[in-house]
């Protein structure tokens, strides 16, 4: 039988039940700004668990404090924030799905407000940080950003150790995955890109150099992950900036090879956010599909793929996987529209004796 939609996926001692992921999507939640889920965070991740998604995977969880986008963003450094954290991987494993965690680090986009306080800058008066980044160039999103430093040697240090601890701190936690994310315009994105990345030393210049912290960091959590569950990347497949010296899709490719040969499992494929001129001319219906693809034909075959970006039907999710684009539907907003995407996207299919519904649904079903 051809995969779709509904084919488990084998990664390695990992099976999904299907091949539908929730997007990381931050919620900016915590109460009290300590990176400790709440209720709201169980309430979230755990519909789409009900609603049958294969991987529920968190939003961006801060590696460290500094790492957060917003003083109300989770984070995976402390054992409150681990305990936190262990009935909610409970709760969607119990529901057949494989509970998932993005380990992440803001770098200069971090201390600012949630979106609908306005994203403006915290400033550290008002419980905002210092932040970190590759260089001390000004900073393309906002030049009244509070001060950031330049990272020295034992900054990346400090840096790689706490996406190691936070790996650690997930396993505890109880994920089966692990997500790096170095997408978007955050930290490990931040290096990879020439337009933030103006550096002359080892971690910067040219691609050996800008990739060398997210290799490093990459591999220091495969090291301390179990060797028999997966490790994902998230990248941005383009920095959507043609007219400058910038992240390409060719560099992605290479990216992908390089990141295989170090034990990554699936690749996660996004694009932009590294700067406010980063967009793409068209974002209609799987306008990123394509970069997935791309990478998918180019990459070892080992080597998983995930596409994301405005995949909201049952039938663009299901024809992305049967006609081999991606091995992996990642759906982000449709989830907030729809807990039950995947349900729903069962019934269409005529796929439902495929899935698991929860008894107390059935009848809905």
């Amino acid at each position: 039988m051809a995969e779709d939609l509904f084919s488990p996926l084998e990664l390695r001692d990992v099976r999904t039940p299907n091949r539908v992921m929730v997007s990381p999507m931050c919620q900016y939640s915590c109460e009290d700004r300590d990176g400790i889920p709440t209720d709201w965070h169980r309430v979230h991740l755990g519909s789409r668990a009900v609603g049958g998604a294969g991987i529920v995977m968190s939003e961006g969880t801060g590696v460290e404090p500094r790492g957060r986008i917003s003083p109300e963003d989770t984070g995976i450094w402390s054992a409150e924030q681990v305990a936190a954290w262990q009935p909610i991987t409970d709760f969607i494993a119990e529901q057949g799905s494989v509970p998932a965690i993005q380990l992440a680090h803001a770098g200069r986009k971090a201390s600012k407000s949630r979106p609908w306080d306005g994203s403006e800058p915290v400033q550290p008066e008002a419980g905002g940080w210092e932040t970190i980044g590759p260089s001390g160039q000004s900073w393309p999103y906002d030049e009244q950003a509070p001060p950031h430093q330049r990272m020295d040697q034992a900054t990346i240090e400090d840096v790689i150790d706490a996406f190691r601890t936070g790996a650690e701190n997930a396993l505890e936690a109880g994920f089966e995955i692990a997500e790096v994310h170095a997408a978007h315009g955050y930290l490990l994105h931040e290096f990879l890109s020439p337009v933030t990345n103006n550096r002359d030393d080892e971690y910067g210049g040219d691609f050996e150099g800008r990739t060398r912290l997210l290799r490093e960091v990459v591999t220091a959590v495969r090291d301390v992950w179990p060797e028999e569950k997966p490790v994902f990347v998230r990248i941005s497949a383009t920095d959507w900036l043609s007219d400058r010296d910038a992240w390409t899709l060719e560099q992605s490719v290479e990216l992908a090879g390089d990141l295989a040969d170090l034990g990554v499992d699936l690749i996660d494929v996004s694009s932009g956010g590294i700067s406010p001129a980063s967009h793409p001319d068209e974002a209609g219906p799987g306008y990123q599909v394509g970069f997935a693809e791309r990478i998918n034909e180019e990459t070892p075959e080992s080597l998983r793929v995930g596409a994301v970006g405005a995949i909201t039907t049952a039938q663009q999710a299901d024809q992305l996987v049967a006609n081999g684009r991606a091995d992996v539907a990642i759906v982000g907003r449709e989830h907030l529209r729809d807990p039950y995407f995947t349900l729903r996207a069962a019934v269409e299919l005529d796929a439902l004796d495929r899935v698991r519904v929860p008894p107390q649904y059935e009848r809905a079903f």
